[in-house]
């Protein structure tokens, strides 16, 4: 259900794309002090965006350096942590545990129980420090798990479930900013499970899986769709203007204004090549 907040590369200047990588590669660097490998393999553009987003508000001491790891081991590259990379990780890997948990549960795949366990470890620490935010995704994943087990018409249940959940996540703090950056996720959160539905309906189809968005089909399906992630992201959009954001600002104007929507058009332009194909 995450990869779907993205820089749109051809949009970004040199010095932003860097900066995005650098931020990217500190978020996987953290993954893998705080966790391990198994927690390296949790990294997500979404968080990446979430670190950025929560650094340009709360502008953290941040640490640069280079390194070789695993995936890039011919060459050094550029890395950047701070306490917020930090904390951007431990929610990943709260997530990623949770989700595994959930999958395991509903349909029994020993991947990824295996998978949960070699995460169970790295949970039980972020459990400990941030025991409120794991109650929360933990009572937020059980709650869809539910909505999607009674097959629930309709999009509204399910991506409000995961919207409260993400916008729990964005709020790092309890302070001032808690009302704009909660309604801020609570948007995106409902945005992401609703371009997921949208991405997995051909596949949900085939298989018999439930999807929410199939209630919506019809003949004016694709514009109702976009309407709706339209309106969603807007809501974001409009939480996110009220932040006093200086530094990478334009980075993540780029995301959402930009970035989102290239992989829209990738995933429609896949679906209708899928049409026409089969009309052929």
């Amino acid at each position: 259900m995450f990869g779907y907040v993205m820089v749109n590369k051809e949009a970004l200047s040199p010095e932003e794309m860097l900066r995005f990588r650098e931020c990217y590669c500190g978020l996987c660097r953290s993954l893998r002090v705080r966790h391990g490998m198994s927690g390296q393999m949790t990294l997500s553009f979404d968080m990446t965006f979430l670190l950025l987003l929560l650094s340009s508000l709360y502008e953290p001491q941040e640490t640069s350096g280079e390194e070789r790891c695993a995936p890039h081991p011919r060459k050094k590259h550029r890395y950047i942590v701070s306490a917020i990379a930090d904390y951007a990780a431990d929610m990943n890997v709260a997530l990623a545990y949770y989700k595994l948990m959930d999958d395991w549960a509903d349909e029994r795949k020993l991947l990824r129980r295996t998978e949960a366990g070699f995460l169970k470890g790295s949970y039980a620490r972020v459990e400990k420090l941030y025991p409120e935010k794991c109650r929360e995704i933990e009572r937020r994943i059980r709650e869809l798990s539910e909505i999607e087990k009674r097959r629930e018409a309709g999009i509204d249940a399910p991506a409000n479930c995961f919207g409260k959940l993400l916008g729990e996540l964005f709020v790092y703090k309890k302070d001032f900013w808690e009302d704009t950056l909660r309604p801020m996720g609570e948007a995106l959160g409902k945005f992401i499970y609703m371009m997921d539905a949208y991405d997995d309906l051909k596949e949900d189809r085939k298989k018999g899986n439930y999807n929410p968005l199939t209630a919506l089909e019809g003949a004016d399906f694709e514009n109702v769709c976009k309407s709706a992630l339209t309106m969603l992201i807007a809501e974001c959009c409009l939480e996110f203007e009220k932040l006093p954001l200086i530094q990478d600002v334009e980075l993540l104007r780029n995301i959402l204004y930009s970035g989102i929507w290239t992989k829209y058009e990738s995933i429609r332009a896949a679906r209708e090549g899928g049409r026409k194909g089969a009309k052929k």
